[in-house]
């Protein structure tokens, strides 16, 4: 580094995309696993940058090795340069499609099986050059807003990390077998809903604060909880109580019934990130623009109309 501050040609992009690999995975282990090398390399080679550019990019977290927030500042400003490579290497290998990268998103479960997946099938068809990864999660976002280029959350997601905004809002409802009602004392009003037990989150590892819902059914107890969603969907059908369930998983089922439709209709709300180093990513963008298109084009799912 010379006396009037770090030599760019001192400056390796090669080693820049080692600083946007943790950027993205959150963990110098996993970005070694993203890297295709020794998590020793990634260290090494931040540690190089780190050399060239005078400033401390990684500290020790909790849970490993995180960017400190000039290191967070640098792979935003260095994201850019990812995208140039990938359209280098399209250019390479002589694809019609110029759109190339790896785009990872985070939607909770139900609403990336039924909603997310089918959309990104399409875009891969479109864009055979960009890769996709899913990770399926409930839980709020990290403030850090690292991991993910895409998030789908329940609720808002604020951080000054994150470019955020409402996706579309959803309905919960309750819904059994006409079997179980049947065989059980009828429910006739919000008051007869306590005899029975609900089917929903586990109440200890709830974590988000929307789906707080058991509490206002009436002093219902949990009396299936499950962290899955298709978990409390399977086991609404087998008869172990009335299941609170998205109505996109519970309307088209026709093994089950609404329970006190008009009575019981929560709405919540998915919201849609992405990270601003994400931004300029011409990957990014198409898989956002395509969720969007999605979601909107399948609104009713998301709020049927009650029966």
């Amino acid at each position: 580094m010379s006396a009037h501050g770090p030599d760019p040609l001192d400056v390796s992009t090669d080693d820049l995309r080692y600083l946007l690999a943790v950027a993205r995975s959150g963990r110098l282990v996993s970005a070694a696993t993203l890297l295709g090398v020794d998590h020793t390399t990634v260290r090494r080679r931040l540690d190089r940058l780190e050399a060239a550019l005078g400033v401390r990019l990684l500290d020790r977290g909790a849970d490993g090795w995180e960017l400190t927030a000039i290191g967070r500042d640098v792979a935003a400003r260095a994201a850019p340069l990812e995208h140039v490579v990938e359209q280098v290497l399209g250019a390479a290998s002589g694809g019609s499609d110029g759109v190339r990268g790896t785009v990872r998103i985070v939607a909770p479960e139900g609403f990336a099986t039924t909603f997310v997946t089918p959309c990104l099938a399409r875009v891969q068809a479109q864009h055979p050059g960009i890769a996709i990864e899913l990770v399926t999660s409930t839980s709020p976002l990290s403030l850090r807003g690292s991991g993910y280029d895409i998030a789908v959350t329940i609720g808002s997601a604020a951080s000054s990390r994150l470019t955020a905004e409402p996706l579309a809002p959803y309905a919960l409802r309750l819904y059994a077998t006409p079997s179980y009602l049947a065989a059980h004392p009828p429910i006739e009003s919000l008051a007869d809903l306590e005899r029975h037990p609900l089917i929903f989150y586990v109440d200890a590892l709830l974590t988000v604060r929307d789906l707080d819902l058991a509490p206002v059914l009436s002093g219902m107890r949990v009396g299936f909880g499950s962290t899955n969603v298709f978990a409390q969907l399977e086991a609404t059908r087998q008869g172990a109580g009335i299941g609170l369930l998205h109505a996109f998983m519970g309307e088209p089922d026709d093994r089950l019934v609404g329970v006190l439709p008009l009575e019981v209709d929560f709405r919540l709300q998915f919201s849609l990130s992405v990270r601003r180093d994400s931004l300029s990513v011409d990957a990014v963008r198409v898989v956002r623009d395509a969720l969007r298109h999605e979601v909107h084009s399948r609104a009713q799912e998301l709020l049927p109309p009650v029966q």
